[in-house]
């Protein structure tokens, strides 16, 4: 029987009803904080965009952030919101000061949106203005108006405090990993010399931009100095090392713009006929870039982004007689790049060779490469070692932002997975047996080893990670000695020859219980003993009691509650203080004498039987 369409049909959502109906269309995913781009994090962005508005407007040098799972607290110094106005810049649609483009003229944040978004999606929230010895609070639950204060005296300073609590029935089981915090707040003070945050009583500051930004990126050494150049609206930083991959960081108007977009498409052009021109070869771009580590702000009037969440820039004129964005960068790299390797020969000489290593490594491989597509044609990738997500099945179009892929061990493992997941956008791919061990070698072997050549293949990861086809590459192995080593392996296997794929926040570690414990009532799935012991109190006498002791052994219809939305994963985090270099020496190389020790020193014994 077919739905009657008619007026009753139709409905008027007001703005916090529209924003936590399709949160989505707002914060882009929700996720539970395991991801660098999860919506918590988004929320905080959206806030302290408002506070770093302010002061490249010249208003207030000092932002408080304050984060647990438990509050987030943000406090500026800038003007402070107009008092009168207090409710309705955080509640009503389409409402703020940055469609005055004279009051902000390159700000982050344009479509009043934002900070309206977090209010709806919080359980509390909460917003006080201090302006000119005055204050006023107004406090929210789920966009709803709970508390509005008069006006009244204080003897605060000029400037703004919000705070919030994401919506735990939205975002499910989150919370907040510091290193990611910590990051976004760098790229703030990167981006803003003469700023000052104070993170959970940290202080964080930059005095030299980009050049700062790549220093503390760098965990190899680089071969020459920091080339960077800021020029008004435009800053840019790169180098070279001898590490594999590209590694880029690109900006718009103090937006990480993390897939990038006009501007960074421009950059990597203009670098590589920058580079030709100036050595008089057409070298390959692959060979210009190879271990490039580079970084580009610019800053544009209105830029136009491809979502809610501005992770990517589109096309945009810099004003309205100006030059096109691309334009822009391709000039201004293409002017002072070349007068930069001009002024300094020993950098051109230094980075020449660079280019030379990368052009002999690839020709070198190069017949290897052919044969090595030709092995994975062979052994029909799509139906053996991997099986696929619909998403990627039934469409070209190349988007990995909802899919994930599980790397697994093992036929029951691998069974397991494959009848658990769901179809539509998680992939598997099998391992047969451990990997080899990468750490020394180059990336010939990635070419010669068929399964490393395989799920190179299967990520589509070849040529860099901007094609890679899942958002989420998941180690999913045993919690056993063996499972850990084969953890190890693959790590060692993309921090030598995939390493911004760590650095992007794309490889994540799967847990999987430990125990069962249940009644005829009630199942628990514990991942300790202490949630097993919790477990125990909960359920009273006689609980049965499962130790699960591989992947395969837990059942497919139980399966499916640890890979979907209540899926743990650990993300794998490099900090910026670790050289990938000496941890890989450190853990995977030669059993020197130090490693015997840690191990010694760290050994402990795990008890199988429970009591």
């Amino acid at each position: 029987m077919s739905q009657v369409y008619s007026e009753d049909s139709i409905r008027t959502l007001d703005w916090k009803e529209h924003i936590r109906k399709r949160p989505g269309m707002y914060i882009g995913k929700l996720g539970d904080g395991t991801s660098p781009d999860d919506g918590i994090y988004v929320l905080l962005k959206e806030v302290v965009d408002n506070s770093i508005d302010e002061f490249m407007m010249g208003y207030g040098n000092k932002i408080e952030i304050n984060v647990s799972d438990e509050l987030v607290s943000v406090r500026d110094y800038g003007r402070g919101i107009p008092l009168g106005k207090v409710k309705d810049v955080v509640s009503r649609m389409n409402t703020g000061a940055k469609y005055d483009s004279k009051v902000f003229k390159k700000s982050v944040g344009l479509n009043g949106v934002g900070v309206k978004a977090v209010n709806a999606l919080s359980t509390s929230f909460t917003v006080q203005a201090f302006r000119d010895g005055e204050r006023k609070e107004v406090r929210f639950a789920q966009g709803n108006v709970e508390f509005e204060s008069e006006i009244e005296p204080t003897e605060e300073g000029n400037g703004s405090w919000v705070s919030f609590k994401p919506d735990v029935t939205i975002f499910k089981n989150y919370h907040y990993i510091s290193e990611f915090v910590e990051n976004l707040i760098k790229n703030y003070c990167y981006l803003n010399s003469g700023l000052t945050i104070v993170y959970n009583g940290e202080k964080f500051q930059s005095k030299h931009g980009l050049l700062d930004l790549l220093n503390d990126s760098l965990d190899t050494p680089c071969l020459y100095p920091p080339i960077h150049v800021t020029d008004g609206d435009i800053e840019i930083a790169l180098t070279h090392t001898n590490q594999y991959g590209e590694d880029y960081f690109s900006f718009v108007n103090g937006q990480h713009t993390t897939h990038g977009g006009t501007h960074l498409t421009a950059y990597k052009e203009s670098i590589v006929k920058t580079l030709r021109e100036f050595y008089k070869k057409d070298f390959d771009a692959s060979d210009i870039r190879a271990s490039i580590v580079a970084a580009i702000s610019i800053k544009v009037e209105e830029p136009i982004f491809e979502s809610q969440t501005k992770t990517k820039l589109g096309s945009k004129d810099v004003g309205p007689e100006g030059p096109s964005v691309r334009n822009f960068v391709v000039n201004f790299v293409n002017k002072e790049l070349d007068n930069y390797l001009h002024k300094h020969a020993d950098v051109a000489e230094v980075l020449l060779r660079r280019i030379q290593e990368s052009e002999r490594e690839r020709k070198a491989i190069s017949g290897i490469k052919k044969l090595a597509k030709q092995r994975a044609k062979k052994v029909s990738l799509h139906n053996k070692k991997l099986r696929d997500c619909r998403v990627h099945l039934n469409s070209t179009k190349k988007d990995a932002s909802e899919s994930s892929i599980f790397i697994t061990e093992g036929d029951s493992a691998s069974g397991s997975i494959t009848k658990s997941r769901n179809v539509n956008t998680q992939a598997v791919f099998s391992l047969r047996g451990k990997p080899l061990n990468s750490f020394g070698l180059t990336k010939k072997v990635v070419y010669e080893n068929e399964e490393f050549n395989l799920l190179q293949a299967a990520l589509n990861i070849e040529n860099g990670i901007e094609e890679l086809r899942y958002n989420k590459v998941i180690i999913a192995t045993d919690a056993d000695v063996d499972g850990m080593h084969i953890r190890l392996l693959l790590i060692t296997f993309f921090l030598q020859f995939f390493p911004e794929l760590i650095k992007q926040g794309h490889l994540y570690i799967l847990q999987t219980p430990l125990f069962r414990v249940r009644n005829k009532k009630k199942t628990f799935y514990c991942y300790s003993d202490e949630e097993r012991l919790d477990a125990i109190k909960e359920i009273g006498k006689s609980p049965e009691i499962t130790r699960f002791k591989g992947l395969g052994e837990i059942s497919p219809d139980e399966f499916k509650n640890f890979i979907g939305d209540q899926m743990r994963l650990d993300p794998v985090i490099l900090k910026k203080a670790e050289s990938i270099r000496e941890l890989l020496s450190f853990y995977m190389g030669k059993n020197t004498p130090d490693r015997q020790q840690f191990i010694i020193e760290n050994l402990y014994v795990e008890k199988d039987e429970i009591e």
